[in-house]
């Protein structure tokens, strides 16, 4: 039994990815056309041993709630466990400045208060990892440092992650600040977002920065105690693989590069299990026309077409003559008769069939509305 409950916590402001969020959170996105991005720090927590988990929500919160659901399906004790959704008032306004992760805490005081345990691990829902986070807490505990961070150090950092902050640290890995990566060297420690601490002190430092600033978020707060000689602000390297969805280039990226075996198996182990909702349908059907390379397709689908280096969600349709090439594929698309595709993302429920050419620049890729038909 785990020591600590858990907690989702939202994007904040300086993170938007077009085309995508404004139908739902990150959290929610279809990834790899099986999972969303918020099975993977659930599943994280599930596979810890934590039980207990608060899920905040900031905006557009229909599509994510469905999907988690009683969340029964990641393996939660089902006596015990209890998962919350949770969010402010102010998270259902459009985006704000008062719109942030301290503001929504705060309403939900109560239930952070009633929760039985001494120890909180807070995790993002737009970033992709595994980590397991019972050994993280035991490093927290064994180090008596007030705060842990987790962090994943790249060697990309001018290009990549720019919208993320990053954590300076000293030579015994004592966070001396957390700061916005603003792309000015290529070595920096990626923040991946990640906290352990006990839960008062947490209730405390959400009550220090609601005193400072409404604007204020946990980590301005957590970089404020970095500079105090009274809080031990210590971090934690993170090994295997790390994606941060903070903008539509990133997310394309993150599900291309996964298509890679070798790549995937640093995310995926059999021993660590990510959950998600099932979706009980037909295996998919490929047609003697059908020319699959490369590319990882979900059920239910339908391939007369060609196939190759991309990402098929569940229950799409590529017809014959249709060529799909290094591109994302959301669940329920229609890829019409002698239609290309490439270099694009296609969100849920399109429909190519009037538009014969679509393609789009590999570092910069095109994306096609939800519902939309061309």
């Amino acid at each position: 039994m785990s020591k600590a409950f858990g907690i989702v916590n939202f994007s904040g402001n300086h993170i938007w990815v077009k085309g995508l969020q404004p139908y739902r959170p990150i959290g929610a996105f279809s990834f790899l056309g099986r999972y969303r991005i918020i099975d993977f720090p659930i599943s994280n927590m599930s596979n810890s041993d934590i039980d207990h988990i608060q899920v905040y929500i900031r905006r557009k919160p229909r599509s994510l709630t469905e999907h988690l659901g009683t969340g029964r399906h990641y393996n939660i004790n089902s006596k015990r466990g209890k998962l919350r959704i949770l969010y402010s008032e102010d998270g259902l306004d459009n985006e704000n400045i008062y719109n942030t992760d301290i503001s929504a805490f705060r309403e939900n005081m109560e239930c952070i208060e009633r929760e039985p345990y001494p120890y909180v691990v807070i995790a993002p829902s737009y970033m992709i990892y595994s980590m397991d986070f019972d050994e993280l807490l035991q490093t927290h505990i064994n180090s008596e440092a007030d705060i842990t961070l987790l962090y994943h150090s790249v060697d990309d950092a001018n290009e990549s992650y720019l919208n993320c902050n990053v954590l300076n640290l000293n030579r015994q890995k004592g966070v001396l600040s957390i700061e916005q990566n603003r792309g000015t060297a290529k070595n920096r420690n990626i923040f991946m977002d990640t906290y352990v601490m006990k839960k008062d002190l947490f209730i405390e430092l959400i009550e220090k920065a609601h005193k400072i600033s409404s604007m204020y978020t946990l980590a301005d707060i957590v970089n404020a105690m970095c500079s105090t000689e009274d809080y031990d602000v210590r971090g934690v390297s993170h090994r295997g693989y790390f994606a941060a969805i903070t903008d539509f280039n990133s997310f394309y990226k993150a599900n291309i590069e996964l298509i890679d075996f070798k790549t995937a198996r640093t995310l995926f182990d059999e021993d660590w299990p990510i959950y998600t909702r099932t979706n009980d349908s037909c295996p998919t059907q490929y047609y003697e026309t059908a020319n699959v390379k490369n590319s990882v397709v979900s059920n239910g689908c339908s391939i007369e077409g060609s196939v190759e280096n991309s990402i098929i969600g569940r229950g799409c349709v590529i017809q014959e003559g249709a060529v799909v090439r290094n591109s994302v594929i959301l669940p329920g698309t229609l890829i019409g008769k002698d239609s290309h595709v490439e270099n694009f993302v296609v969100d849920k429920g399109a429909k190519i069939i009037h538009a014969n050419d679509l393609t789009g620049d590999p570092e910069n890729p095109g994306y096609v509305k939800r519902q939309d038909t061309l």
